[in-house]
């Protein structure tokens, strides 16, 4: 049986305990073994990203994509995952579907149970705290709000249609940041 993603960055960061490391540093430290095993590279930051949320790893708050291994770290409150008939619940309730692009099992993605308020922001493991993304949309999210993500999901489409010159979606994006003003709403995340 090969190792799993997480395991093996694991024994990347214990390498080097206490050293403060990029997720792309990461990512080539892991590459090798990760080829030898036939695993996916692509999910490398959200993998050290749900470590740092299992306590297992710390994440350094003032460097965007920074974390380290403390082996003498204990995480006070635990965070912990959506338990098993927790997460059936939710995939139910949302038909098995991408609660964003519709996506689902049937349609060969792979689905995930997200928390809307991430467990590191104090999330709670409720069902109304529970939401069915695809792998996609759940990687994009983050560790971001529901608002948060979507801001900046707009961005990104105002970006796309900026390069393009679509004069609609231009319109319609400046309406949706514009709504976010109005409210008050991530005035952290700029455009």
């Amino acid at each position: 049986m090969h190792p799993s993603r997480k395991s093996l960055i694991m024994d990347f960061f214990k390498k080097s305990p206490n050293i403060e490391i990029h997720t792309s540093e990461v990512t080539e430290g892991v590459k090798e073994s990760f080829e030898i095993h036939g695993k996916k590279l692509q999910d490398i930051s959200t993998d050290v990203n749900q470590l740092s949320g299992e306590g297992k790893l710390i994440k350094i708050k003032r460097k965007n994509g920074f974390y380290k291994y403390d082996p003498d770290f204990e995480q006070e409150g635990e965070f912990h995952d959506f338990s098993d008939v927790d997460k059936v619940t939710i995939f139910g309730r949302d038909g098995y579907k991408c609660v964003i692009c519709g996506l689902g099992q049937e349609d060969g993605v792979e689905i995930a149970a997200d928390h809307k308020i991430p467990r590191s922001k104090n999330g709670e493991n409720s069902l109304e705290n529970g939401q069915t993304l695809c792998n996609k949309h759940n990687s994009m999210k983050k560790n971001y709000s529901q608002t948060e993500a979507g801001k900046r999901y707009f961005i990104k489409i105002f970006e796309d249609a900026l390069k393009v010159d679509d004069s609609q979606m231009i319109a319609f994006c400046k309406d949706i940041f514009n709504v976010y003003d109005k409210h008050g709403v991530d005035h952290h995340i700029k455009v």
